[in-house]
């Protein structure tokens, strides 16, 4: 029997065997891998762990869309000339044939009428714009909500606000390059805005403009920061944002087997690699559906730009509504000061307004730190009920940004239901100030109800819809445990504690007295920590579980033989219970409430 040696190693030695015909890729691998360690530094990466929940889909939303972005993005910037220069069109659309306009607009209509795919490409690369953002701002919802802004994740949160005042920008821009009627609108609103802010406003504008309005530069430039500068830096964020969240470990919901030191899920190769790549195809294959059948911005509908013209109705694209909003529903006030007129109407919704949402929303972790105290690292996310008053805060931050949107078409609104366009005015002026109180009020109790019933899930177990008569002929409804795994779940969460003024220690123990502003400030922590957390349902403690599970065991010897279901009826409650919490009625089940539920060392 002859063997094949030639595949055999011909050395015990430190160095591993080599093939005596090596593969030409497995060569230039091993190459590349000498001077680089690139499977040194992949090898953890690869088989990195993520964990599983739709909601994680929210920010490859946004990444996905990024990258139709730059995919179409670079297809029309072939065919798209920055140019103002004067030209007259004779292109194939017959109603604007032989009328001068910009080369940046003739370009346009070239795109969408005469270059093969361009219309589509168009409306691609707008709706992904549209998309981008959206999906940005509702993955930053889901992040604030569930806690994973926390640390060691403040960076990462400061990342992500970057990105959503980028992309931002990035539409204003974009939306502006074809010079139609409609975006000649918004950068004529973009050169009021500056020139309000006082002093250096007019400089501003000529700075920007290269001179008078409108100039001979503007497209140029907004071409030059929408191709180059904000997209450059919009990958760099990206960049850092996934580098992050690597370091990091990815965050993940309680439960069973998951830990503060772990991490459940599906390895970067192959699954979880397959599973993004698919996804990516499915949002490219959204956008192409959109870009197919629905049309946004027909730019040829508006006409060229003439700066002694606006069109009726003109309304910003969705993202930057809420300024807008808030520029129509401002009452006329200005302020005259040693010959400088002060422009409150304009300052205080577009240059004052935006600028303190965002820093607000920048610094929302650290405020958070500040007044919880705390200095843990979190990778369990947290249910939104869990936190009252922050949910409530975002909510009511949503309910302020929606008014505002809806102030934005107030004459749409006036038009289409017949009212009056000053009494929308006058109701937005109140309702912004009062529509997030009333929100924050409502979100913060429905939490704090939804807490109090994840207790009596716990201690109770679940209504089962079956009624029990007892011998005396009192009727009462049976309760059935929920799974251990839902116990789990609902007690994976620590206590809230209220911070009490002047209880801070140095590293010896001693009480640390504070004095002046310190001492302010330590009381408005105080009062904050009260507001916070005072009202919040902590989780049932251990002797409280041990208490509900004897009670359920009494009450199931006393029901025991009284529940006699009638053929056919064994499944009446399937409907009303959790899949997997207790058999079915009609067999052995456990009686205990809440069994199983994970406590922490504070329940002891």
């Amino acid at each position: 029997m002859s063997i094949d040696t030639s595949k055999v190693a011909d050395t015990n030695a430190t160095t591993p065997a080599k093939a005596s015909k090596p593969n030409p890729i497995g060569a230039a691998a091993g190459w590349a891998d000498d001077r680089l360690g690139l499977a040194t530094a992949m090898k953890k990466q690869i088989r990195k762990v993520f964990p599983d929940h739709w909601s994680f889909m929210l920010g490859e939303i946004a990444l996905w869309s990024f990258i139709v972005l730059l995919l179409t993005g670079v297809f029309l910037t072939l065919w798209f000339v920055p140019s103002m220069g004067e030209t007259t069109y004779q292109g194939s659309y017959n109603q604007l044939r032989g009328i001068e306009m910009s080369e940046a607009y003739a370009s346009s209509l070239n795109i969408s009428f005469d270059v093969r795919g361009g219309l589509l490409m168009r409306q691609m690369h707008h709706w992904a714009a549209m998309l981008f953002v959206a999906a940005m701002m509702v993955h930053l919802l889901r992040v604030f909500f569930t806690g994973a802004h926390r640390k060691p994740r403040e960076l990462n949160w400061v990342i992500g606000c970057l990105l959503l005042i980028l992309g931002t920008l990035e539409g204003f821009t974009g939306y502006s390059l074809p010079d139609d009627l409609l975006s000649g609108t918004g950068i004529r609103a973009a050169d009021g805005f500056m020139k309000a802010s006082p002093v250096i406003g007019t400089y501003m504008s000529f700075f920007v403009f290269g001179g008078e309005f409108p100039g001979e530069t503007i497209i140029p430039r907004l071409f030059t920061v929408h191709v180059l500068l904000i997209p450059g830096l919009l990958l760099a964020l990206v960049g850092a944002h996934m580098l992050l969240l690597v370091y990091h470990k990815h965050t993940q919901w309680p439960g069973p087997g998951r830990t503060e030191q772990n991490v459940v899920g599906y390895p970067l190769l192959p699954i979880y690699a397959a599973k993004a790549g698919g996804f990516f195809f499915v949002i490219f294959g959204v956008i192409a559906l959109m870009g197919a059948l629905l049309t946004i911005n027909p730019v040829w509908k508006y006409g060229p730009y003439d700066p002694s013209k606006v069109t009726a109705g003109s309304q910003p694209d969705w993202y930057m509504g809420w300024p807008d909003g808030a520029l129509r529903i401002m009452p006329g006030w200005e302020t005259h000061v040693f010959g400088v007129t002060i422009s409150w109407n304009v300052m205080l919704p577009i240059l004052i307004l935006p600028v303190v949402m965002f820093l607000l929303l920048t610094i929302l972790p650290f405020i958070e730190a500040w007044i919880t105290g705390d200095k843990r690292d979190h990778h369990i996310l947290q249910r939104p009920r869990n936190a009252p008053t922050r949910t409530a805060f975002m909510v009511s931050l949503m309910t302020m940004y929606g008014l505002f949107w809806a102030a934005g078409g107030n004459d749409i609104i006036a038009i289409k239901l017949g009212l009056s366009i000053n009494q929308i005015t006058y109701f937005m002026r109140a309702a912004v100030f009062i529509g997030p109180a009333i929100a924050f009020w409502v979100t913060r109790r429905w939490c704090i109800s939804l807490q109090r019933h994840d207790n009596d899930l716990l201690l109770h177990g679940y209504e089962s819809g079956i009624i029990m008569r007892s011998a005396e002929g009192g009727y009462s409804e049976r309760h059935l445990p929920i799974s251990e795994a839902r116990s789990y779940t609902l007690t994976a969460r620590g206590r809230d504690e209220v911070y009490v003024p002047g209880s801070g220690v140095d590293a010896n123990g001693v009480a640390s007295p504070k004095r002046g502003v310190l001492a302010v400030l330590d009381k408005v922590r105080g009062r904050l920590s009260k507001v916070m957390y005072a009202d919040n349902v902590q989780k049932p403690t251990r002797e409280e579980l041990e208490e509900a599970r004897h009670h359920a065991e009494h009450e199931h010897t006393l029901q025991a033989g009284l529940d006699h279901p009638a053929p056919g009826h064994e499944f009446d409650d399937h409907a009303l219970r959790t899949a997997g919490d207790v058999p079915l009625r009609g067999t052995a089940s456990s009686p205990s409430a809440g069994s199983g539920a994970h406590t922490d060392d504070t329940d002891q």
